[in-house]
């Protein structure tokens, strides 16, 4: 049958004007719409990348399932950032192409069909729904999915998708909201697909100082407490793009429910979407660098700090997000686009909410450089 069609409002293009008109602006463009990192990969993920540039599995072909290394790799990070022992709860790992690839792919590599039913929250990533879509799939949305009496008794739901921290909302689930769905999926036989990416991006809490350490991070849909000590029927997905800056790098993993990985993993192998070799090096180093995640952290804490301050002088609405790496606001005009006009004409893009699912609101992003964040803090304040 092969990929069905989708439709999206996600369709950058459509900002292009508004970037014609921030250019022009005194100043030029500040882009705060992509979350695209700008800072500095680490020395010790270049350092590896370097080293296993003639390796074996440089010249060879690379694992589908990862080098023994990188798999430890990620064994030790559940444990030591996210409080999970993935050989207690019988989960398995494989590493994906970025995420962006395991969201799309997801429906199609858990063979969902056209009577198949996929939950997903009203506002959020563009590709979680894409993704149904290109699978044949049906996609309900909802308010809240942690609402569980919204979806679990809705005729061939066979998945549920969770985000957080949320991608643009900045939301973060609690353990017991979390264990509530996890239950729940798995009454009626759903797989709960949790998208942690942002799983070490989180404010609640944050002092502003040098103290705040990410690895108090937000709860895991792996851990032992949310998934009852057994990973059946729960995939978490995570991404280095945002802990290390390694959004070039393509360096991303999905872990939990073994027999689910197993499937996933042969299909992966015949299509052929494999890490390479030097850069399943690079993705370990980036694992266990968890003092460069910490510096991350820091810079993107103090970035959103002046952000949500200059966006409170210009006149809305907002405050420290709980999570992730954007500021979710409600548009002064009450439409996205008119706002993002107006914006437009003192230099600064956003990310319009309609992408979303909310053309009532907007998203700002913070990872833009210090100086661009200064800048745009400056212009907003005017």
């Amino acid at each position: 049958m092969g990929f069905h069609e989708f439709s999206s409002p996600y369709d950058w293009s459509r900002i292009a004007a508004y970037k014609r008109t921030a250019k022009a602006a005194f100043g030029g463009m500040i882009d705060l719409s992509v979350g695209s990192p700008v800072d500095p990969v680490p020395d010790s993920v270049r350092k590896a990348l370097a080293v296993a540039a003639n390796d074996p599995n440089a010249y060879g072909y690379p694992a589908t399932a990862g080098t023994a290394d990188l798999r430890a790799a990620i064994a030790e990070w559940f444990s030591a950032a996210r409080n999970v022992d993935l050989q207690a709860i019988h989960a398995d790992v494989v590493p994906t192409v970025g995420s962006k690839e395991s969201v799309a792919l997801m429906a199609s590599l858990l063979h969902f069909g056209e009577d198949d039913v996929v939950v997903q929250p009203k506002v959020s990533y563009p590709t979680y729904e894409i993704g149904t879509q290109l699978a044949g799939a049906q996609v309900l949305k909802v308010d809240d999915v942690a609402d569980v009496a919204s979806w679990r008794n809705v005729p061939g739901v066979k998945a549920v998708w969770v985000n957080s921290p949320c991608n643009p909302t900045g939301e973060v689930y609690s353990a017991e909201r979390m264990a509530g769905i996890v239950a729940a999926a798995r009454e009626i036989g759903a797989v709960v697909l949790s998208d942690e990416c942002y799983a070490l991006m989180q404010w609640r809490g944050a002092t502003n100082s040098a103290d705040d350490d990410p690895l108090q991070s937000t709860p895991c849909a792996l851990r032992s407490d949310v998934c009852a000590g057994s990973a059946e029927g729960v995939l978490v997905l995570y991404s280095l793009s945002k802990q290390s800056n390694m959004a070039g790098y393509r360096t991303a993993f999905i872990a939990g429910d073994e027999s689910l990985i197993a499937s996933m993993s042969a299909y992966r192998k015949q299509i052929g979407q494999i890490i390479p070799g030097p850069v399943q090096a690079a993705m370990a180093a980036g694992l266990r660098d968890l003092e460069s995640v910490k510096v991350q952290h820091a810079r993107y804490r103090e970035r959103l700090g002046v952000l949500v301050s200059a966006l409170r002088a210009y006149g809305y609405c907002t405050d420290m997000p709980d999570g992730a790496l954007y500021v979710w606001v409600r548009a002064k005009s009450g439409d996205c686009w008119t706002d993002m006009e107006q914006l437009a004409k003192i230099g600064i893009i956003a990310s319009p909410g309609e992408f979303y699912g909310a053309p009532e609101c907007l998203r700002f992003s913070a990872t833009a450089s210090d100086e661009a964040i200064a800048s745009a803090a400056e212009r907003l304040a005017r």
